[in-house]
């Protein structure tokens, strides 16, 4: 996972959205210029590392958004605090770091500036991004969301697309799961089909949705994991899905890639790779 978000299985190196944002910057003035979203039981091994900022100062690093509650934990305001006083609160601390800035030329308190500001900017704009409440039927219906305040997938999908719209620069989503070998055979004959049945219809609607919004063409949407799996298994009574680092696939569309394009072949077994 390391290597594949950073480039480097050694850490300390900056995560590909962190790149991005440093190198083009965000159009989104209200909202970090790079997001995460996970679904899944639990979050994905390696944690915030995977998209951290490694030796580029912290504020271009990704930021988690919450599925349920404050999508950033203690962003709302607490009820004894009225807007005008958490305002003078915010520029208060905002001119004892600008002095602190001067004296020192530290980078991280340009951060730590930036954050403040962004979060209280955060408290209008990241409830309204979350509230899906204004998407269409049909828009639900395309992207298989049965319930618009549930955690899933098929919703951050819909998120990664309001996110777009919205200028903000890189949005990484994470699903996790989908280790299904070292079992019986029934562990992969039936949990397998349910992750891709979650996964392949949100993933054609974020693709359809942005395309007929106009933003395809000026979004990169990229799909795969972290390496491939086998077709078999590691003990007898297994059907598959070892690790496998040698071949396996990804999608890209929009950006301009050509479409249709197919890149790379394995041997007849998906073993190794014998083109490009």
């Amino acid at each position: 996972k390391l290597y594949m978000n950073s480039g480097s299985g050694q850490f300390g190196r900056p995560s590909m959205g962190s790149w991005v944002t440093y190198g083009l910057g965000s159009e989104c003035d209200d909202l970090p210029g790079f997001v995460v979203l996970q679904s899944g039981p639990r979050g994905p091994r390696g944690g915030a590392v995977l998209w951290g900022s490694g030796v580029l100062p912290t504020t271009y690093q990704g930021v988690p958004l919450r599925n349920q509650g404050d999508p950033i934990v203690n962003l709302s305001t607490p009820q004894s605090i009225d807007a005008a006083r958490q305002r003078r609160l915010v520029d208060a601390v905002r001119e004892l770091n600008l002095k602190r800035l001067q004296q020192t030329g530290d980078d991280e308190i340009a951060t730590r500036i930036n954050a403040y500001e962004m979060a209280y900017q955060m408290q209008t704009s990241a409830p309204e991004l979350m509230d899906t409440g204004g998407e269409s039927q049909a828009t639900l219906d395309l992207y298989g969301i049965k319930d618009p305040q549930e955690s899933s997938f098929a919703r951050n999908c819909l998120l990664a697309r309001r996110l777009v719209e919205r200028g903000v620069r890189f949005v990484q989503l994470y699903d996790t799961n989908w280790d299904h070998h070292g079992g019986p055979t029934e562990n992969l004959e039936k949990h397998l089909p349910e992750k891709c049945r979650n996964i392949d219809q949100p993933c054609a609607a974020l693709v359809r949705d942005l395309k007929q919004r106009g933003l395809l063409d000026d979004t990169i949407v990229i799909w795969g994991g972290e390496f491939g799996r086998t077709p078999m298994g590691e003990v007898r009574e297994s059907t598959g899905r070892n690790h496998h680092i040698d071949a396996f696939t990804m999608w890209f569309a929009g950006g301009g890639f050509k479409t249709g394009q197919v890149y790379g072949k394995t041997d007849e077994f998906g073993f190794g790779a014998v083109e490009n």
